[in-house]
């Protein structure tokens, strides 16, 4: 399980998977990414621009990561979501516990 790829931002880590957000690949994502949290103070963001698909696996790493984030006083940036998982989502009622940006640039911004 390679796990996501890690570009740091001044104090923002951006952690972006590199295909599907699914089994393996998404519990690498939420254990990197709650083993960020502390140290970053919550300053992370999600580079989703290769997560074409998300499934249930997914979406509950994400929602980890969430509240672990949210305990951090932030919200969890998605940069990149493409049209087909912010539909995903929308749908099962989730899209209203991440912050959404075009790209990483903006995600990174929007601690500033």
């Amino acid at each position: 399980m390679p796990g996501p790829t890690e570009i740091q931002h001044g104090a923002v880590l951006v952690l972006r998977p590199e295909g599907p957000l699914v089994q393996d690949d998404a519990q690498a994502l939420r254990d990197r990414a709650l083993q960020a949290a502390g140290p970053t103070l919550g300053r992370l963001a999600i580079d989703m621009v290769e997560a074409k698909y998300v499934d249930s696996a997914g979406l509950e790493a994400m929602l980890d990561i969430a509240e672990k984030l949210a305990g951090c006083g932030q919200t969890l940036r998605l940069a990149g979501t493409v049209p087909t998982v912010r539909e995903v989502l929308e749908i099962t009622g989730l899209s209203q516990r991440f912050e959404y940006h075009d790209d990483t640039t903006a995600a990174v911004r929007s601690f500033l």
